[in-house]
């Protein structure tokens, strides 16, 4: 589908997101996401889960006394066992709970938005081509999170982190109509770049902020905030705080909803088949297998 072949509805939309003062709307969402008067956030909190259809049985805690504000929920743990990593040591995992944009390998360097509609690898990374080289005709996997779906990430394989890169730039919604009328969104959007060395090579996960995200936040560094001008890159390499993660442990999360992007270098993995656009994952569910065994 291309941006042509919106409706009338999804193209407004679209086109709204242009004019809208993206940065000035995210900041109030963030303040507003966190009142903690009691009225306020159970008020939210009910009419959220109403009006997305969250299902609060999973949740960690109990809805809505147990948080002390909406974005607490929002970024809620869910009840342990909920979400099984899978036994096989060479599955590759699913990062998150959402639906595929899209997957398959790289051309070269080129990841599929939409029909027709490709973007860089060099781009999404950051910038840095050598780090992009190492995921030529590699393997992607794109997954969009709805305002209902649990909004944390975790580890697809077992990796030390080696690089994190957080990436300036707009903040359009990821749904499916914009991801379709808004070229290369996810390089135009702010981004998290976290890069991990792991038993096929290097890992890329990358965490693409949308509309009233106003903040990323991970394991090692609690707020990554929206509304920089400039972007801020670290090597980890050589660090002995670098995280050390296992597959299934917690990577980071989402202050509101967003796209997470998995890279993995040509020949790393095989993916499963079935992995459509529109194929809801589960957090741990298994996505593909590593090539070679792991250590």
């Amino acid at each position: 589908m291309s941006g042509t072949s919106l409706g009338i509805g999804p193209r407004l939309f679209v086109l709204a997101q242009y004019v809208t003062p993206q940065q000035l709307l995210t900041r109030l969402v963030y303040r507003l996401t966190r009142i903690r008067n009691r009225l306020v956030r159970n008020a939210t909190i009910r009419w959220f889960c109403w009006q997305f259809g969250v299902d609060t049985s999973e949740a960690g805690r109990p809805v809505p006394d147990g948080y002390e504000h909406f974005n607490d929920f929002f970024t809620r743990r869910l009840k342990p066992g909920l979400r099984p990593q899978p036994e096989d040591e060479r599955a590759l995992a699913s990062p998150c709970d959402g639906v595929i944009s899209q997957s398959g390998r790289l051309e070269g360097r080129r990841l599929l938005q939409v029909k027709g509609w490709h973007y860089d690898a060099t781009e999404l990374l950051g910038g840095d081509p050598a780090l992009a080289g190492t995921f030529t005709d590699g393997a992607f996997l794109t997954v969009y999170l709805a305002p209902y779906d649990y909004h944390r990430v975790h580890m697809p394989l077992a990796g030390r982190l080696v690089r994190t890169a957080h990436v300036p730039g707009r903040l359009f919604s990821v749904n499916a109509a914009t991801a379709a009328g808004v070229p290369r969104l996810f390089v135009r959007n702010e981004r998290l770049v976290t890069v991990f060395e792991t038993a096929c090579g290097p890992m890329a996960v990358v965490l693409v902020g949308a509309l009233n995200v106003g903040t990323i936040g991970t394991v090692w560094q609690p707020e990554y905030r929206a509304g920089s001008r400039f972007p801020t890159s670290r090597d980890w390499r050589g660090d002995a705080d670098a995280p050390q993660l296992e597959r299934g442990d917690e990577l980071g999360w989402f202050n509101m909803g967003s796209t997470v992007i998995l890279l993995l270098p040509a020949g790393a993995a095989e993916f499963s088949a079935g992995l459509a656009p529109g194929t809801r994952l589960r957090t741990g569910q298994v996505v593909g297998n590593l090539s070679a065994p792991a250590p």
